[in-house]
């Protein structure tokens, strides 16, 4: 089932930053659909919208860090940390603590980068979008397709078809020891093909004893024929990193001995992942369409968690398999079904461990133990089956759904029961830090309903909205990795509801899309001031969106991409002496926007000045502390040497701004920040191959 003519592609690609005319932006909609419906040409949610950065904008922006793309996408507000790390925020505060990466679904090619329950706050860094055709946000819980984890929306990077097309070399160096090279290449015979993406990353970074070097490779094989297509893929990731930890003092990232400081030389991150999936797509006949993708998933990571009293080392792994699935059943030109089923089988392990004395008080001391904390395996069982009803007409297309997910976790603790010592022995002041739990079985079942719809006002004009819940069940870190006198984590999942309406349409040389939204969440985890892990949290989440994209002559063009948003605590909470009930969630700027204005100096130059600004925000609950926020201005040139060669040259922070990428405050350490690099730049040289 496709879309009528009439209905602008606008409301699917809030801001595809490249482009300038609604035709181009017509050519796009077969790739487009993938992360809104498995089923080529068909959509399953007509009445949300999917944000898009393109392929060209990827280019000219080359981002060391994957933070710098997602600026481009209104209400995304990503925190880049040290090395490839980062804090994930859309339409949502900051996102921290043990199960924070469970309000967004990090993706790459439509499949889950983690399990729903093992999900980890840097995972993007397992994606790769050094190499990406395209990445695709969809914010909120607006889609069946996805479950557990997409409360606040997905993040899919979609790698290319390297099995068609040309080829391409590029060569990237940059400030501070920074040199990339990406290679794509394939081979196309007609009715099948073989192709492989890899780069390999080495970034000496501008802090002392920080660096990453990282190395990712992408596999894709295609064969077709009938009505049907194979299409094969393999990704494999490498990251050694070095990494550099909070500074702290008010304002310290403003003093460049500071900021250049590591505190932290002792911290590091090594992680490797892996992931095989087949995609089988056919086609039937009456209309009918069937997509079936098995996958293979596999990730490790050591990191000494640098952050914590002691400094434990964490080591986790997990390995699992599941199956996407989709069937589109079409009654008529006008009504179409959706059903499918997926199901993952996953089996982690985790363990925490301490091998030297904590520093610091007494108390410390004595209740953080050298040995193991944790030691602990789980297997997750995951079943979810979905649905969609979608009708359009001449102006109207509604779209009815729902997904129920059940989650089992069967959990095993591998040492002994309670807050004593590895050992067995009782640490002081009441016991120690860490608990572990008796083995135990864990069931949740969720169901989340969806409507959407969109109205065609004009031709040029269309009004879409929608109301859906979503949801996430309690990730295992959060249920069995507990503290003080907790022993079992009674948590029940995560529920958000969410309402959202819009309009969208084509401008003369342009188009737009406006959005407002109101999310609420029910039984947000979090850690009270016992250190217990609980689920009687409730917050609110609002914002007014605006994405447009205007010609404003034959060479210039301007892209924006805004939101202000209010994000608060809307349950009672003691936090010092403070209760937290309406307070601004801390890490919760109001306004953030980009802005972009490209020129084209000529048929082979194109220049490009980057404004982002981030307001102030409240660095804890009680909204004693605040970050004053921060403007940073980039410029980007391409020239097209020929029709082989295309040179880049990038300057980010040009005006040299003091800025921290990310503010914070503890009642330990007062203010402390990861600060942002100085004024830095980037060369690049790009071959068709």
């Amino acid at each position: 089932m496709r879309f009528a003519p009439s209905f602008p592609l606008s409301l699917l690609t809030v801001s595809l930053l490249s482009h300038s005319a609604i035709a181009q932006q017509e050519n796009e909609i077969e790739r487009i659909e993938t992360t809104s419906s498995r089923i080529q040409g068909s959509m399953n949610a007509s009445g949300y919208a999917v944000s898009s950065i393109s392929e060209e904008s990827l280019s000219l922006l080359s981002f060391q860090h994957i933070q710098e793309s997602l600026n481009y996408i209104a209400g995304a507000g990503v925190q880049r940390g040290n090395g490839q790390e980062y804090l994930p925020a859309l339409r949502s505060p900051v996102l921290t603590g043990a199960g924070a990466c469970g309000g967004i679904l990090a993706a790459e090619d439509g499949i889950a980068l983690r399990a729903a329950g093992f999900c980890n706050i840097n995972e993007l860094f397992e994606a790769h979008g050094e190499i990406a055709q395209r990445i695709d946000v969809i914010k909120g819980p607006a889609s069946a397709l996805y479950g557990s984890n997409a409360i606040h929306g997905v993040i899919n990077v979609v790698t290319p078809d390297t099995t068609q097309g040309d080829g391409e070399l590029s060569l990237d160096y940059g400030s501070y020891g920074f040199h990339r090279v990406k290679l794509k290449e394939g081979k196309d015979f007609g009715h099948s093909g073989v192709g492989i993406a890899a780069s390999i990353t080495r970034d000496n970074g501008y802090r002392d004893e920080e660096g990453v070097d990282q190395e990712k490779v992408s596999l894709r094989h295609r064969i077709e024929w009938d009505n049907t297509v194979i299409t094969s893929g393999l990704t494999y990731t490498h990251l050694d990193q070095e990494t550099a930890g909070y500074i702290e003092g008010f304002e310290s990232y403003k003093n460049t001995q500071i900021a250049k400081s590591n505190p932290n030389p002792e911290a590091f991150r090594k992680a490797e992942s892996f992931r095989l999936w087949s995609k089988f797509d056919t086609s039937l006949n009456g209309g009918h369409a069937l997509s079936i993708t098995p996958y293979v998933r596999n990730q490790d990571m050591r990191f000494r968690m640098h952050f914590l009293p002691g400094k434990p080392l964490e080591t986790n792994a997990q390995k699992g398999v599941g199956v996407l699935s989709q069937f589109n059943y079409v009654l008529n030109n006008n009504v179409s079904a959706d059903v499918g089923l997926d199901v993952e089988y996953t089996e982690g392990e985790l363990t925490q461990s301490q091998d030297s004395a904590t520093e610091g008080s007494a108390f410390l001391v004595e209740t953080i133990p050298v040995g193991k904390h944790y030691d602990f395996d789980v297997d997750a069982t995951l079943i979810a089956p979905f649905f969609s009803f979608n009708w359009q007409s001449e102006r109207w297309a509604i779209s009815v759904g729902g997904r129920f997910e059940s989650m089992q976790y069967d959990y095993t603790n591998n040492m002994n029961v309670g807050r004593v010592r590895e050992d067995g022995t009782e640490c002081g002041f009441g016991g120690c830090r860490y608990t572990r739990p008796a083995d135990s079985e864990n069931d949740f079942d969720n169901f989340s309903p969806k409507l959407s719809l969109r109205y065609q006002l004009t031709p040029q004009t269309q009004l879409f909205g929608g109301i859906a819940r979503g949801y996430r069940a309690p990730q295992a870190t959060e249920l069995y990795r507990l503290q003080r006198a907790q022993t079992v984590a009674d948590l029940d999942s995560v529920t958000a509801d969410n309402v959202e309406m819009g309009v969208t349409g084509v401008l003369p040389d342009g188009s737009y899309t406006l959005s407002l939204y109101s999310l609420q969440k029910d039984n947000v985890i979090y850690r009270d001031s016992d250190f217990f892990n609980v689920s009687n949290g409730e917050t609110w989440h609002r914002g007014v969106e605006l994405s447009f994209d205007q010609r404003l002559s034959d060479a210039l063009r301007l892209d924006f991409a805004g939101t202000y948003a209010r994000h608060t605590y809307e349950h009672s909470q003691l936090s010092g002496e403070e209760d937290i009930k309406g307070n601004d969630i801390d890490t919760a700027p109001k306004l953030q926007f980009n802005a972009r204005l490209s020129f084209d100096v000529s048929k082979k130059v194109q220049t490009q000045l980057e404004w982002q600004h981030i307001s102030s925000y409240f660095t804890d609950a009680e909204n004693l502390n605040e970050y004053e926020g921060h403007d940073l201005v980039h410029a980007r040139l391409r020239y097209s040497l020929n029709s082989d060669v295309t040179l880049y040259a990038r300057v980010n922070n040009l005006f040299d701004t003091d800025y921290a990428d990310r503010a914070d405050f503890t009642s330990f350490t007062g203010p402390r920040y990861f600060p942002g690099r100085p004024r830095n730049f980037m060369i690049t040289a790009s071959f068709t191959l």
